[in-house]
Formats: structure tokens, C-alpha cells, sequence
């Protein structure tokens, strides 16, 4: 279990720093109020994840180590849906309803294509 745990946590923390490094270096070039920074890890995170899935059931593999590094730890340390429930909060809040809509629908849609686009590419 202790192990688990550390795979966990070395993944997460890898991840976060991920996140953070993408979040700050899309931060600097945006001038937009539409969140690129969480859209992008989102992304990412939904392709990255998906390969994953692919590879290990392309290979019928059963590798829990792998799974708990990087599909648990490092892809839940890297994707940030808590952050985007947050800001659609915001964007609601004060009153960007057609941008918290876009953002939503693009992000579902395109997360779950990335996906699906992982698992294809990984096979």
C-alpha cells in the first residue's frame, strides 16, 4: 500500500508542476478572458490519458505500477476539471454565459475526441 501510494504521489506531483509550467507559459502569451490555460491542460491531459488506456490494452497489460504513476497520479495531477468548474462558476457569476457555454461544450467535446484519438493512435 506505502507504495502505492508513493507511485501516486510521484505522478501527482509530476503532473501539477506539469500543469503549473503550461498554465504560466499560456498565461504570458493570452490576452483573452477565455481560459486557453485549463482548456489546454484539458486537452492534453484527455490525450495523454487516452494513450495510455490504448497502450496498456493494446498490450494486454495489467501493469499496475504504470497505471498508478501515470493514469492516476500524473494524469490526476495534470488535468485540472476542478479548476474548470471554477471558472465556468465565474464566468456564470458575472454573467459570461455564451463564454462559460463554449467553453463547456468545447472542452467535453473535445476532451472525450482526444480520448478516443489517444486509444486510436496507441493501437
Amino acid at each position: 500500500m506505502l507504495k502505492n501510494l508513493f507511485l501516486v504521489a510521484i505522478g501527482g506531483a509530476s503532473g501539477s508542476v506539469l500543469r503549473y509550467l503550461v498554465h504560466w507559459i499560456v498565461s504570458k502569451k493570452s490576452i483573452s478572458n477565455f481560459p486557453y490555460q485549463t482548456f489546454i491542460v484539458n486537452i492534453i491531459g484527455c490525450l495523454f490519458i487516452g494513450i495510455l488506456v490504448g497502450y496498456l490494452a493494446k498490450n494486454n497489460s495489467q501493469n499496475e505500477t504504470l497505471k498508478l504513476l501515470l493514469i492516476t497520479g500524473f494524469c490526476g495531477g495534470f488535468t485540472t476539471f476542478s479548476a474548470f468548474g471554477l471558472e465556468n462558476i465565474n464566468m456564470i457569476q458575472n454573467q459570461n454565459y455564451q463564454l462559460a457555454f463554449i467553453y463547456t461544450s468545447l472542452s467535453l467535446i473535445l476532451g472525450v475526441l482526444a480520448v478516443s484519438l489517444g486509444i486510436f493512435i496507441s493501437k
